[in-house]
C-alpha cells in the first residue's frame, strides 16, 4: 500500500519549458542567439555523453578509435599523394621519361592504398551511426516511458510531436553528429599534415591562406546567421503537417459521419502553407549564402596560384611544387572553412539539435519531479490490507491557472467495499480517478492505497493494442498460467461469445480490434481483462457508457460478486444498486458522501 501525503503546487503540473524556442529571422549575433548556442551546445555534449558512457560504451569507444586511426592514415596518404603528383607533374613539365614512370608507379601505389583505408573508414562510420542511433532512440523510449512521461507531456506546447524528436530528429542526430564530429577530425588530420607542406613552400601563402579564412568565416555568419531559426521552426511545421495527416487517419469515421471533409481540409492546406512559406525563406537565404560561397570557392582556385606563380617563373621552384601548393592550400582551407562549407547543413543539425536536446532536458526534468515526489510524498507500509483512503484531498486542475475540483475530499474504501462518483460534467469525477491513479499531483491532503500494480483503470473508451485475441484480453501484462479455455470463459462471460466466430476461434489470428470491435464490445473487453485479473482495486470511468442496461447490470453484478473493491464514476442512476456508497461532486468544489439507495 502506497501513502502519499505532501502538498503539490498547481504549477508543477506546468509543461516544462525548453526556453530555446526561435523566432523568425533569429540574429547569432545577438546575446539572446549566443546563450542559445551556449545551450545548444550544452545539449549535443549532454546527449553525445551519455552515450559512450552507457553500457554500450566499449563498443561504441572502439569504433572511434578505430576511426581515428583510420583518419589518420587517410591524411598520412592524402600527403604521400600530394608528393607524389608533385613529382609526376614535374617530370612531365621536365619531359623526364624515367621520373615519370617512377611517380606514376608511386602515385598508384598511394592511390591503391586510400581505396581500401576509404571504404574500412565509411563502414565503420555507419556501423557506428547505426549503433548510435539505436540506442539513443532506445534511451529515449524508455525514458519516454518511465514515469509515465508521455502522459505529462502530452499536449504540451514546449514539446510539440515528441513522436517526431524520438524517431526522425534522433535519427538525424546520430548521422549528423558522427559526420560533423568526423568533419572536424579529418580537418584537424588535414590541417597539421598539410600546414608544413605549405609552410615548406611559402610562409606568405600559409597567412594568406588563414587571413582568407577567417574573413570569409565572418561574412558566411553574417549572411546566414537566419538559418538556424528558419530551419527550427521549418522542423516544427513539417511536423505539425504530418501530425495533422495522423489525426484525420485516427478519426476518419468522425470526420465522415460530421461531412467535416472541407474542414479538415482547409486546416491540413494551411499546415502545409506554413511549412511551404517557411521553406521559402530557408531556400532565400541558401540563395544569398550560395552567392558568396561560390565566390568564396572560385576565388581559393586562383589565390595560391597568385603567390606561388611567380616563384615558378623566377625559377625558384619547380612546376610540380604550383600544383602541389594549390592542392595543399584547397585542402588547409577547406579544414578552416568549415563554417562556410558547411553551413547550410550545420544551421539544420543545429535546428535538430535544439528539438532533441529540449526533449532530453524536459525528461531529466521530469525524472527529477517525479524522484522528489517520491521521496517527499509517498512510504511504502508493511501491511497487505486493501484500503483506499483520501483524507482532506484537495484537487486542482493542471496549469497556471489552476481552480480547486475538489476541496479536502475524505472516505475510506475497504475490501469488497465500492463508492459510486456522480456529478454534473466538469465537477472533477475523473480526475479524483486521476489522483488516485498518480497522474496528477496538483493539490493537497493524504492518499492511501495500494501499489498500482494491484489496481486496474477502466477507461470509457478502453484501449486496443495492436495484435491478437489473446493480446487484448491479457493486455498490458502477460498473465502465466491462463488457459485458452479460462479465456474463451472470460470473453463467454462479458457476452462476447460471437467475437469467435469472427477469428474462427482462433485466439492468435490479428485484427484491428479499433474498427473490428463497437465500443460497447471494446468496453466488454476491459471487463474481460478486469475478471482475468481480479485486482485489489478496480477504477471505472464511465466504463458501461456505450452499453445498455441489461449488460451493464450484468457486468456490475459479476464485478459484485467477485470480491474486488472498486469505485466507479457515472451517470445512470441504475448504478447505485450496485455500490455501497454515493459520492456526490458539485461545481463549487463541495462534496456529499451518503449511502447509495
Amino acid at each position: 500500500m502506497v501513502r502519499q501525503q505532501s502538498p503539490v503546487k498547481a504549477a508543477e503540473l506546468e509543461p516544462y519549458a525548453d526556453g530555446i524556442a526561435l523566432p523568425e529571422g533569429n540574429d547569432l549575433g545577438s546575446a539572446e542567439s549566443a546563450a542559445t548556442f551556449q545551450t545548444t551546445m550544452r545539449q549535443f555534449w549532454r546527449i553525445t555523453k551519455a552515450l559512450f558512457a552507457s553500457e554500450r560504451r566499449h563498443k561504441a569507444r572502439g569504433y572511434l578509435v578505430t576511426l581515428l586511426v583510420l583518419s589518420l592514415a587517410v591524411g598520412a596518404v592524402q600527403v604521400l599523394m600530394s608528393y607524389a603528383g608533385r613529382d609526376f607533374f614535374t617530370a612531365i613539365s621536365k619531359k623526364d621519361a624515367q621520373a615519370y614512370w617512377r611517380a606514376l608507379a608511386w602515385y598508384l601505389g598511394t592511390f591503391a592504398l586510400a581505396v581500401p583505408i576509404g571504404v574500412y573508414y565509411r563502414w565503420m562510420e555507419e556501423r557506428l551511426a547505426l549503433l548510435w542511433r539505436e540506442w539513443l532512440a532506445q534511451h529515449l523510449i524508455k525514458r519516454y516511458f518511465n514515469n509515465r512521461a508521455y502522459y505529462r507531456l502530452r499536449g504540451s506546447p514546449s514539446i510539440d510531436n515528441p513522436d517526431q524528436r524520438i524517431s526522425e530528429d534522433a535519427r538525424n542526430f546520430s548521422i549528423s553528429s558522427l559526420s560533423f564530429m568526423l568533419i572536424a577530425l579529418n580537418s584537424l588530420v588535414t590541417l597539421v599534415a598539410f600546414i608544413s607542406v605549405l609552410w615548406a613552400i611559402s610562409s606568405t601563402l600559409v597567412g594568406l591562406l588563414f587571413v582568407y579564412a577567417a574573413a570569409g568565416t565572418s561574412v558566411s555568419i553574417l549572411i546566414g546567421r537566419r538559418l538556424v531559426g528558419l530551419h527550427f521552426h521549418q522542423y516544427q511545421k513539417e511536423a505539425n503537417f504530418r501530425y495533422g495527416l495522423v489525426r484525420v487517419r485516427d478519426n476518419a469515421e468522425s470526420i465522415a459521419f460530421y461531412r467535416g471533409e472541407k474542414r479538415e481540409h482547409l486546416d491540413l492546406v494551411k499546415r502545409l502553407s506554413a511549412a511551404v512559406l517557411n521553406w521559402r525563406a530557408v531556400i532565400l537565404w541558401n540563395r544569398n549564402l550560395g552567392f558568396f560561397a561560390n565566390s568564396y570557392n572560385y576565388a581559393a582556385l586562383v589565390l595560391p596560384v597568385l603567390i606561388v606563380a611567380p616563384m615558378f617563373m623566377q625559377g625558384k621552384i619547380e612546376f610540380g611544387v604550383v600544383t602541389q601548393a594549390a592542392g595543399a592550400f584547397a585542402q588547409v582551407l577547406a579544414a578552416v572553412s568549415l563554417i562556410i562549407t558547411q553551413f547550410g547543413g550545420l544551421s539544420d543539425y543545429l535546428a535538430g539539435v535544439q528539438r532533441l536536446g529540449s526533449l532530453w532536458d524536459c525528461l531529466d526534468e521530469h525524472d527529477a519531479e517525479e524522484e522528489r515526489i517520491a521521496r517527499e510524498s509517498t512510504q511504502q507500509l508493511d501491511d497487505d490490507s486493501r484500503i483506499v483512503k483520501l483524507d482532506k484531498l484537495t484537487v486542482r486542475t493542471p496549469g497556471l491557472e489552476a481552480h480547486i475540483l475538489v476541496n479536502e475530499l475524505s472516505f475510506v474504501i475497504k475490501r469488497r467495499q465500492s463508492l459510486l462518483i456522480m456529478g454534473a460534467s466538469g465537477t472533477g469525477k475523473s480526475s479524483v480517478l486521476r489522483t488516485i491513479a498518480g497522474l496528477w499531483y496538483g493539490g493537497s491532503g493524504l492518499l492511501e492505497r495500494p501499489a498500482l500494480n494491484d489496481l486496474m483503470f477502466l477507461p470509457q473508451r478502453p484501449y486496443m493494442v495492436e495484435g491478437s485475441l489473446r493480446d487484448q484480453l491479457l493486455y498490458p501484462h502477460p498473465l502465466h498460467g491462463v488457459s485458452d479455455d479460462e479465456l474463451r470463459a472470460a470473453v463467454e462471460q462479458v457476452n462476447l461469445a460471437d467475437v469467435f466466430a469472427r477469428v474462427e476461434g482462433d485466439l492468435e489470428r490479428v485484427l484491428d480490434w479499433t474498427n473490428v470491435l463497437s465500443l460497447g464490445e471494446q468496453q466488454r473487453i476491459a471487463f474481460a481483462r478486469l475478471f482475468l485479473r481480479l485486482p485489489k482495486f478496480a477504477f471505472l470511468d464511465e466504463a458501461t457508457s456505450a452499453l445498455d442496461e441489461a449488460n451493464q447490470d450484468h457486468l456490475y453484478a459479476l464485478l459484485k460478486n467477485s470480491g474486488v473493491g472498486f469505485i466507479s464514476v457515472g451517470h445512470r442512476t441504475t448504478l447505485t444498486q450496485y455500490h455501497d456508497r454515493l459520492l456526490v461532486l458539485d461545481r463549487s468544489g463541495s462534496w456529499e458522501l451518503k449511502g447509495a439507495a
